[in-house]
C-alpha cells in the first residue's frame, strides 16, 4: 500500500487529538469564569460549538479513510488473483488503484492463483449487496407462506404442499442441493460464470446445506430462509468460513459478486457476518412471482 494511503488516517487522526485538546481547555476556562466575565464565557461557548463540529467532521473524515482504505487493500487482493479484474478509480486519498503488470512488463512473471482461497481478508460491506434486499420472513411468508405447518429448531421436511411442489434435487456444478426451482436455475448460471472465470474456485467449492425447513438458531418465531430452498451455504476446499468474526475467505469475495449479479443476497453484510451464507434476494423474489414461477 502506498505512503498516502497511511498518512491520510494519521493527519485525521492527529486532527481529532488537537481538536479534543482545545476542547477540554476551553471547558476549563468555562468553569472557572465569574459574572464579570459574561463577554469571554459568550465567546467561548462559541468556540467550543464550532471545536465540537470540526471534531464530528473530522471523525468522519477518519471513518470515510479508512473505508477507503479498507476498499483499496480488498482490491489489491483481488486484481493479484484475477488479472482480468478491473478495481473502480481510485478516489482523492493519495491511494491509487492497482496496476495489473502484462508479462513483457513483469518479465514473465505469472500472476498467482486462487491457492489462498481460504485466507480470511478483512470485508468491505459497502462493496456488497448494492440494490439488493435481505429478504425477511414477512416477505417469504407472503410471497411462499409458511414451509411447514409446526415449527422446529431441527432441520425438517417442507409440509405445505404448494411449495413441496417446487421444490427439485438437481447437481449444479460441483454441488448436489435441493432448492426452490427457479432458484436452481439461477445458482445454475453462477456456476456457469464461476467455472468460467475462476475454474480453481469451481472445483474446490462444496455445500453446507441448503433447504432446510427450521427456525433461525435463537428464534422461537422467524423461519430461516433455508426453510423454503431459497437460500444455500457454502465452503471451500472443504472449509467453512468462521462465523460472526468479520472477515471472509478470500475465495468467497469472488463469488459473492456472481451471486449479487444473480439478484441474491450475501450474508457476509449481517450485523454478525455469516460469509458462507447466500440468500435470493426480495427483488428477485417478486420478479419470480411476477413471472409465475412461483
Amino acid at each position: 500500500m502506498r505512503e498516502g494511503a497511511v498518512i491520510g488516517p494519521i493527519i485525521v487522526a492527529i486532527g481529532l487529538v488537537v481538536a479534543a485538546i482545545a476542547l477540554a481547555v476551553v471547558g476549563a476556562l468555562l468553569q472557572t469564569a465569574d459574572g464579570s466575565t459574561e463577554l469571554r464565557l459568550e465567546r467561548a461557548e462559541a468556540e467550543t460549538a464550532q471545536l465540537r463540529s470540526q471534531i464530528d467532521t473530522l471523525r468522519t473524515e477518519l471513518r470515510d479513510v479508512q473505508a477507503e482504505l479498507d476498499t483499496q487493500a480488498e482490491d489489491v487482493a483481488l486484481a493479484a488473483a484475477n488479472p482480468t479484474y478491473a478495481p473502480p478509480a481510485a478516489t482523492d486519498l493519495g491511494v491509487t488503484a492497482p496496476v495489473i503488470l502484462g508479462q513483457d512488463e513483469g518479465e514473465g512473471e505469472e500472476p498467482p492463483g486462487t491457492e489462498a482461497m481460504t485466507e480470511v481478508m478483512k470485508l468491505a460491506k459497502e462493496r456488497f449487496n448494492k440494490g439488493i434486499t435481505q429478504p425477511r420472513n414477512s416477505v417469504m411468508l407472503e410471497v411462499l407462506g409458511a414451509p411447514r405447518e409446526s415449527k422446529t429448531v431441527d432441520c425438517s421436511g417442507v409440509t405445505q404442499p404448494r411449495l413441496k411442489a417446487q421444490l427439485e434435487t438437481r447437481q449444479v456444478g460441483p454441488i448436489r442441493v435441493t432448492m426452490l426451482k427457479p432458484a436452481l436455475e439461477s445458482l445454475e448460471r453462477i456456476m456457469a460464470k464461476l467455472q468460467a472465470t475462476e475454474p480453481d474456485i469451481y472445483e474446490a467449492l462444496g455445500t453446507a446445506g441448503a433447504l432446510c425447513a427450521r427456525l433461525i438458531r435463537g428464534s422461537r418465531s422467524s423461519w430461516s430462509n433455508h426453510s423454503w430452498g431459497t437460500a444455500i451455504d457454502v465452503k471451500l476446499q472443504g472449509r467453512l468460513d468462521g462465523f460472526g468474526d468479520g472477515g471472509t475467505q478470500f475465495g468467497l469475495l469472488l463469488l459473492a459478486e456472481l451471486f449479487n449479479e444473480e439478484g441474491w443476497y450475501w450474508g457476509a453484510t449481517y450485523n454478525r457476518e455469516d460469509s458462507m451464507h447466500f440468500e435470493v434476494g426480495v427483488e428477485t423474489l417478486k420478479k419470480w412471482q411476477a413471472e409465475g414461477q412461483l
